[in-house]
């Protein structure tokens, strides 16, 4: 695509053109390594075309983990864990691997932009936990499988992404096995200790 032609789409067109390679040059080298020449690169077009839409690398960064923010929003629409969102947060996981990637896996390393993540993480925690509390009746292992299910999920759906996306069929019933696993060892009743006199025995 030549830039002649690529000054033809619509601004907002443009902006999510951008946006999308940008995820993908920022999630291949992370945002130290990337520069906004590799961001033009990736989209076909020159810097000066980006610098129309975006401040700065930092603000293209931001932007970018806006719009997967967003897409996973609007996918899932309620952090309230059920099969549906399940497979919806996955769906939006395969159709923007990179933007998952981004997302959970460098920007939490990224000291500049954990924070965001850890927002997003802390909301899933706090959503679970309102969730399955009744269900289990020790509060501080409620709230241990709270604040382990978002960090499972993420990376369950992570080492999926990563090994190729197999099975794609099955792999929310997987995903909601291992959740359910999580719940059920929070819930778990420990086996009572043995008295002094059978402990000699």
């Amino acid at each position: 695509m030549t830039e002649q032609r690529s000054e033809r789409l619509p601004r907002a067109q443009r902006r999510e053109q951008i946006l999308a390679a940008a995820t993908t040059a920022f999630a291949r080298a992370g945002f130290a390594a990337t520069s906004l020449d590799d961001v033009a690169r990736e989209a076909g077009i020159s810097r000066m075309i980006v610098y129309r839409h975006f401040d700065s690398k930092r603000d293209l960064y931001e932007q970018a983990l806006v719009r997967i923010g967003d897409l996973i929003q609007a996918a899932t629409a309620s952090e309230q864990i059920s099969m549906a969102t399940l497979e919806a947060f996955i769906a939006t996981a395969a159709s923007e691997p990179d933007g998952f990637r981004l997302l959970y896996r460098h920007a939490a390393r990224e000291p500049e932009f954990s924070g965001t993540v850890e927002l997003v993480r802390r909301g899933m925690a706090d959503a679970t936990y309102e969730q399955i509390a009744g269900r289990i009746a020790d509060p501080a292992w409620a709230k241990w499988a709270a604040d382990s299910i978002p960090v499972v999920l993420v990376e369950t759906i992570m080492a999926w992404l990563d090994a190729g996306q197999p099975d794609p069929e099955t792999v929310a019933d997987r995903v909601q096995s291992i959740i359910r696993g999580v719940i059920t060892a929070a819930g778990r009743v420990p086996d009572s200790q043995p008295s002094t006199a059978s402990a000699h025995e």
